[in-house]
């Protein structure tokens, strides 16, 4: 079963952080990160999505990001 992530965040390091630190739990890039100006905040927003083969069915009540 593949399951399905966006991450978000503002464009500081936390991005990058956030994007390695699910990379090192065996998350896997799907396609290319998106990049976008936050009107509501005042800032920029990075985004990307990742995937990840798990060994079981998948469940709304899961949270994705401790898989």
């Amino acid at each position: 079963m593949k399951i399905y992530r966006f991450l978000t965040e503002d464009d500081t390091s936390a991005f990058c952080h956030k994007v390695s630190d699910a990379l090192a739990k065996g998350w896997e890039l799907y396609g290319p990160p998106t990049y976008a100006f936050d009107a509501a905040h005042g800032v920029m927003r990075c985004g990307q999505a990742v995937t990840k083969e798990i060994d079981r069915p998948y469940s709304p009540d899961m949270k994705l990001g401790d898989q």
